[in-house]
């Protein structure tokens, strides 16, 4: 063959190879670019979607799955918040909590109003600095405070806030003004305590646990320091469990802040802003009060957002009422009178495997008391006061009221903590003794009428109670019937519990009867000493004076050791034993029905948390709207 015609074939083929080789090569980079354009295409649509899904979140009309909180929580390291242990990861979000309460509020300042409806509500709208652990209670763990620490003289707590935590959005009431997204800052701590410190102001109370505390210097929008004057003993629980105020809601006005106008504000007394897990959402008089979760709660992110969504205290005054609204579901928790725990709960819905409501017993922080007013002639003797107890069955009331379910004090600390003295007796019933010692007080039947007189004056007097109070209603026509034994005529009042305050605040009666929640650590000063006695609206509302009293209590004070300072709190225990300013009644256990559709209920040294409880979605309920 022709050597030219054989290189024309051999290009001719590698010729027609590169073109193969073209077009494939050309055909695979269009198939690229086709598919690069399709996934470029899902890419944006994706990031379509995540962008909506995030301006929902943001506005609030969506919030994301528990499982996707649950996703969020495993990949997150264990958070430096207070309590985080204690919530479920497979926790479900929404649903409701319906409380039942006996009696409505006049408002919704806890500053001003002492009342425990509404501190209740308050501990779900709004965090202090840190929370005690719910386990160990010794352990303060942060909340709004990032860190603190403590001067070398125990004087001074600088504290450091979280940035970015924010009040809850709302319309002010009188102005009409919009907030949204407004800090919390240090000034919000200093507007708290001045606000408690100033005299114009009805926060006895609570005045009475900063009246040591100098007062706060802001250093920053984030960081402040709390003075104290001298050392107290719960200075650190006071200062770790300080709360902000919102200065934009109280003092939203020109000028200097108002005492008298802080106490009287009706419409923004009406409603509560914090910077809490839950925001006040309405108020429907003589119905309830809702609070709705709060979705811009700086907690989220630490994963101590509460599960439930709703929370509603429904106001039912009698307990039978409140019980059925249980057993219809109208309502998710009551507590329990003694009666209705013995008698009334041996039905199949409370069933330990197949009912659909639980009972939950644990010993309470309360006593029970009748207190007598020092202002009342008849009740400035010793002698006498001691007399009345006597006169006081508690064991038959205890037996008969509580249906053994409490136990009998003798003194004003928690039973079951280290202050209280248990080898104090409580004075028995003894209607014999209680005569033999009304004699040596002078009182005696000298006109055969079976009443004790004195000086022309007849042993009587009036108890004041509570309207519709299962207790109240059964202890005191017993105590009357003992007394009578006596020859003591004592007249029953009963009266609503919003007069029954202001009747208490006004010390306007002669005698009461009504309890003291207890709190971890003692401080007696609030109730017992001479300074509260003569002050409107103080807890000393029996206006009690003693001067060993108060060096006792002074002392206690500002006892660091704890050894001590249990000591001074058993010696107080024995003063009051001696001097019966009260009859000191019954510590009830706490007695609990719910629904057994809730999950993660544990029971606490401090009770019951509600914040970490959930309900399946199958199981939820929706918010009664009104009636």
């Amino acid at each position: 063959m022709n050597r030219n015609v054989y290189l024309n074939i051999v290009a001719t083929i590698l010729l027609l190879c590169v073109l193969i080789i073209g077009l494939a090569l050309i055909y695979s980079i269009d198939l690229m670019r086709k598919r690069t354009e399709q996934v470029s295409e899902q890419l944006n649509a994706i990031q379509s979607k995540i962008n909506n899904l995030e301006k929902k979140i943001a506005e609030g009309s969506i919030t994301p799955s528990r499982s996707q909180e649950k996703q969020d929580q495993k990949s997150m390291p264990a958070a430096n918040i207070a309590n985080f242990q204690y919530y479920d990861p497979s926790a479900e979000s929404g649903g409701r909590l319906i409380s039942a309460v006996a009696s409505e509020t006049k408002n919704m300042n806890s500053l001003v109003n002492n009342e425990s409806f509404v501190s209740a509500i308050w501990d779900y709208a709004t965090d202090s600095l840190t929370d005690r652990n719910l386990k160990h209670v010794e352990i303060f763990e942060p909340k709004l405070a990032e860190s603190w620490s403590l001067s070398d003289d125990k004087m001074t707590y600088t504290v450091k806030l979280r940035k970015s935590v924010l009040w809850h959005d709302f319309t002010d009431p009188v102005t009409g003004k919009k907030w949204s997204d407004v800090e919390v800052t240090a000034n919000d701590f200093k507007f708290y305590v001045d606000v408690i410190k100033d005299e114009t102001t009805d926060c006895a109370p609570s005045r009475t646990y900063l009246q040591d505390l100098e007062g706060i210097e802001v250093i920053s929008d984030y960081e402040f320091k709390v003075q104290w004057k001298k050392k107290y003993f719960l200075s650190e629980s006071i200062t770790l469990g300080l709360t902000p105020l919102p200065r934009h809601l109280y003092h939203a006005y020109d000028g200097p802040f108002d005492g008298k106008r802080f106490n009287d504000d009706h419409e923004r007394n009406r409603m509560i802003v914090g910077c809490g897990p839950y925001c006040f959402d309405r108020w429907e008089k003589g119905q309830r009060v809702v609070l709705k979760r709060w979705e811009k709660y700086y907690g989220k992110k630490y994963g101590v957002m509460p599960p439930i969504e709703n929370v509603v205290f429904e106001i039912i005054q009698h307990p039978n009422t409140q019980f059925q609204s249980l057993l219809s579901g109208t309502i998710d928790r009551m507590g329990l009178t003694p009666e209705q725990w013995m008698t009334r709960t041996n039905i199949p819905e409370f069933d330990e495997k197949n009912g659909k409501l639980v009972k939950i017993k644990y010993p309470s922080r309360v006593y029970s008391y009748v207190g007598y007013n020092f202002k009342t002639p008849i009740f400035q003797d010793k002698t006498v006061r001691q007399a009345l107890t006597h006169l006081v069955d508690r064991e038959k009331l205890l037996k008969e009221v509580y249906y053994g379910l409490g136990r009998i004090v003798s003194g004003p600390s928690f039973i079951d903590s280290p202050y209280y003295d248990k080898s104090i007796e409580p004075y028995p019933f003894s209607v014999e003794k209680a005569k033999e010692l009304l004699k040596k007080a002078g009182w005696q039947d000298t006109d055969g009428d079976g009443i004790l007189e004195k000086d022309g004056k007849k042993f009587e007097f009036t108890i004041l109670g509570v309207s519709n109070h299962p207790i109240q209603e059964r202890i005191l026509p017993i105590v009357k019937e003992d007394m009578a034994k006596a020859g003591i005529v004592m007249k029953i009042a009963t009266v609503e519990w919003s007069v029954y305050t202001q009747r208490l605040e006004n010390k306007n009666f002669e005698a009461c009867i009504l309890g003291w929640s207890m709190g971890f650590e003692d401080d007696p000063y609030q109730i017992w000493h001479s300074n509260e006695a003569d002050k409107k609206g103080s807890s000393n509302h029996i206006s009690f004076k003693n001067s060993e009293a108060d060096r006792l209590i002074e002392e206690i004070r500002t006892c660091f050791d704890l050894d001590k300072r249990i000591k001074l709190c058993h010696d107080f225990h024995r003063l009051l034993h001696e001097e019966q300013p009260y009859t000191f009644l019954i510590s009830p256990y706490s007695l609990v029905a719910q629904s057994g559709t809730y999950r993660n209920v544990r029971v606490f040294p401090g009770g019951i948390d509600s914040k970490i409880m959930w309900c399946p979605k199958s199981e939820q309920k929706a918010v009664p709207s009104g009636k």
